[in-house]
């Protein structure tokens, strides 16, 4: 026999429908699909991955439930970019800044390390260290050659400053470095020692340089699609929260206090060089957003 529903008990059940579908969708949440590293076992971006947790953990009893996930293929930091701009693979990345990539993309004008990507320490090959120590002027500096990851932002930077870049995949510039194929493989201080350390064993002669910081301003931010607004807006209220409440610091200084201590930064011959690529916009005039060695 058909069961006739009345109008009342049709509203209900409209009502309890969507009421089921609305806690469905609030539970599935936002999914955040970050960048699969390049190289298996690399540690390099484990803090910004801390960082974006935190942030989204934050922002839940605003912005409702997230999951995060690598995306499914292994990406450099070029092909990271165009997959971000294509809107499909992933929604989120992290890369330096300049004028072209804010043009394309949406950025979070917060430096995530605190602008400490600028103060370089290079990799180099142990038997070159007497060679560097003979370098006074930035004129003479830029007479060595610098070794670079294929599709790295630095690679224009150094090229407009007058230096002569080799480019090779990330995995692949450890041996040529530690077998003399260029004089430095500049790294961020929080990069160089725990580098050396990992890829000594296979590259004997891989070793830190003791002297030379290399510094250019290179705030690291993280970016997303034009047309995702949405998460760009959570995740900059969480880093806000972040700065706020000391988390954002107490990230900065859990993966990079040790280095900062190792790189003895005070006793380093700092070379200062351009960087043109940056954007008008880039939040110099706060301090508290930028590592400062002087207080270190």
């Amino acid at each position: 026999m058909l069961k006739i529903i009345s109008g009342t008990a049709a509203k209900v059940g409209v009502f309890v429908a969507a009421a089921l579908l609305s806690t469905a969708a609030l539970s599935a949440g936002i999914k955040v699909t970050y960048p699969a590293n390049e190289t298996a076992g690399d540690t390099r971006f484990n803090d910004l991955l801390e960082i974006m947790r935190t942030a989204l953990e934050k922002t839940t009893p605003e912005f409702g439930p997230f999951e995060m996930e690598a995306s499914a293929e292994k990406m450099n930091e070029e092909r990271t970019l165009n997959e971000l701009k294509g809107g499909k693979v992933v929604n989120i990345a992290w890369s330096s800044t300049s004028t072209d990539k804010e043009k394309d993309l949406l950025p979070i004008r917060i430096p995530l390390r605190k602008g400490i990507l600028g103060y370089r320490v290079a990799l180099i090959q142990s038997d070159k260290q007497a060679e560097i120590d003979k370098v006074t002027t930035l004129a003479e500096l830029k007479k060595l050659t610098i070794g670079q990851g294929t599709g790295w932002g630095d690679v224009a930077l150094y090229e407009a400053n007058g230096f002569k870049v080799t480019t090779a995949k990330y995995d692949e510039l450890f041996k040529m470095t530690a077998g003399g194929r260029f004089d430095l493989f500049p790294r961020g201080i929080s990069e160089a020692f725990a580098e050396q350390e990992h890829n000594v064993k296979a590259n004997p002669k891989l070793a830190v340089e003791k002297n030379i910081l290399i510094y250019y301003p290179w705030p690291y931010y993280f970016f997303f699609n034009k047309a995702d607004g949405a998460l760009q807006k959570r995740m900059q209220a969480g880093i806000r929260k972040m700065i706020k409440d000391g988390s954002f610091d107490s990230i900065f200084k859990k993966y990079n206090g040790k280095a900062i201590a190792q790189a003895n930064l005070k006793g380093r011959k700092i070379f200062r060089i351009k960087n043109a690529l940056l954007p008008k916009e880039t939040p110099f005039e706060d301090p508290t957003l930028w590592f400062n060695p002087v207080s270190q």
